[in-house]
């Protein structure tokens, strides 16, 4: 039986950012047209959260059952290491479902933003089938896309339009920035995996880019995440404050273009969930500043 630090440790949360740097950002974005409102950002917080945790379960699941978890390097896998029931680790994934989509009908319900909850029916479904299910995309390599688009763009703008009760161009460039370095995680967590990933059948993108060409993605990423931040500067100069989140990838870039493999690239990993918390808080300080 797991113990409660084994059941933590399974619902990652160092990928936890992931979750809480969109909301940031769309709060931000919301106080750039003076609409800020900080308990509607704490219930996009929540739902964001429970979906974070749930997906993490779910992915502990259908990989514990599918045994392409059994010799992966990195954190606890309740299924796959046999920690856990895997009926109760289901359980735990529907129930922070459950838990994100209370949040989100009382988010939906406040701002009247109503339709956020097709989005958020959307999320949940997207969330199962990235590795569950018979046809899981995540084993397709569209695993970035989805991080990308739902802790990225849907996050992001998301929180945004449930505050301002509309879009605006900062919030496109800030959900495309955080989507960009959330899913530079999920390629630094690919390609510590190839090895395990290719022999289990398990064809994420980098299976399919490679080992030279994924390390080339995973900049692309955090060039892309860049390009957005100066974007924002050019009407919120304040933006800039995000260029000294850059200071924590100097050692990770390093040690990715290096060729580090296997638990050589769990630091790599851990610093860029870290990077992308301190690009939305400092991004989004200057944001607002901006408009002091």
């Amino acid at each position: 039986m797991a113990t409660p630090a084994q059941w933590i440790a399974g619902a990652r949360p160092r990928t936890l950012p992931a979750a809480v740097a969109p909301v940031i950002l769309g709060t931000a974005a919301a106080a750039a047209v003076d609409k800020a409102n900080l308990g509607l950002a704490m219930l996009a917080l929540l739902v964001s959260v429970g979906l974070q945790v749930g997906v993490n379960y779910a992915n502990d699941y259908s990989d514990g059952i599918r045994g392409t978890d059994a010799e992966r390097v990195g954190p606890v896998r309740l299924v796959g290491q046999k920690i856990a029931n895997p009926g109760n680790v289901k359980i735990a994934a529907f129930g922070s479902f459950g838990f994100a989509a209370l949040m989100g009908l009382a988010l939906a319900g406040l701002s009247g933003a109503w339709p956020l909850i097709p989005v958020g029916v959307l999320c949940v479904v997207a969330a199962w089938r990235y590795t569950g299910g018979d046809h899981p995309y995540g084993y397709r390599g569209l695993g970035e896309v989805f991080v990308f688009v739902f802790f990225g763009l849907v996050a992001t703008l998301g929180t945004l339009y449930a505050q301002a009760d509309r879009l605006t161009l900062v919030g496109l460039l800030a959900s495309v920035g955080v989507g960009a370095v959330a899913s530079a995680i999920l390629v630094a967590n690919n390609l510590r995996d190839i090895p395990t990933d290719a022999v289990s059948g398990k064809k994420t993108l980098a299976v399919r880019l490679g080992d030279t060409r994924t390390r080339t993605f995973y900049l692309a990423l955090l060039a892309v995440s860049l390009g957005c931040l100066g974007g924002i500067a050019v009407t919120h100069v304040w933006a800039l404050l995000g260029l000294a989140a850059y200071g924590l990838m100097v050692k990770p870039v390093r040690v990715l273009v290096r060729g580090a493999t296997g638990r050589e690239l769990v630091p790599v990993l851990a610093t860029t969930g870290i990077f992308e918390l301190a690009y939305a808080v400092l991004l989004g300080l200057g944001i607002v500043l901006s408009q002091a």
